[in-house]
């Protein structure tokens, strides 16, 4: 995962514009926030990247646990929501000093594909422990196996002539050809889990777990699950 967060730290140009990032994070954070099941639950977003609409997500929880492991993007986080009292911004490494039973949902969103499937299982592991009985896990934007970069493409240029920037999406799509991104994603590839794996990894944690029927965020071609602790 580290070359991973060494790409997201740096000036990446995996958005085409900044109304395709803006549009990104404010989906993701309407599917947040009808996952959050009470005003006064704590949330922890695992590995949240720029969380654009985070002081939003705050306002429908008690509180909200940032934790990002980009050291640069985590200091921007801090200066951006250090007068929000609703708003912690950790490292991953400041999770494992979190007591047992603390938060009651959490959210793992775009990051599954990154991880080496040894340390998913581990992380699994301590996110049963942190949550609360009855505590949820929402994991989003998993990649299915046999399915090609061309659907990506089809979920960005749809979400482009949803929101108005078509032009933007084509003309980054030519970029994409010659980017870090692009060698990255080729040399190292992207996780993929069938619904059968992800739900047998999750009851293997100790939860029990469910498909979504749509995927957080904008892409259709990806799953989400949602993970229980009995």
């Amino acid at each position: 995962m580290k070359i991973w967060v060494d790409y997201y730290d740096s000036a990446h140009s995996i958005y085409v514009s900044d109304v395709h990032r803006d549009a990104h994070f404010r989906l993701i954070a309407d599917d947040l926030i009808g996952f959050i099941p009470s005003k006064d639950a704590t949330l922890l977003d695992y590995s949240c990247g720029e969380a654009l609409d985070a002081a939003r997500v705050a306002m429908a929880c008690g509180k909200l646990i940032l934790a990002e492991p980009a050291p640069g993007v985590r200091e921007r986080l801090k200066a951006t929501f250090k007068a929000n009292p609703k708003i912690e911004v950790v490292s991953l490494d400041d999770l494992d000093a979190m007591a047992k039973g603390t938060i009651d949902c959490a959210a793992l969103i775009s990051v599954a594909q990154y991880m080496d499937p040894a340390d998913f299982d581990r992380m699994l592991d301590k996110m049963h422990g942190w949550l609360k009985s009855g505590g949820q896990l929402l994991i989003g934007d998993i990649v299915q196996p046999g399915t090609g970069a061309w659907r990506d493409v089809f979920a960005l240029l749809q979400l482009a002539a949803q929101e108005g920037f078509l032009l933007d999406a084509l003309a980054g799509l030519v970029r994409m050809v010659f980017s870090d991104y692009r060698r990255l994603r080729q040399q190292t590839g992207l996780r993929r889990y069938s619904e059968v794996d992800m739900l047998a990894r999750l009851q293997a944690a100790g939860f029990g777990a469910k498909r979504l029927p749509t995927n957080v965020g904008h892409n259709p071609a990806r799953m989400s699950f949602v993970a229980t602790r009995p």
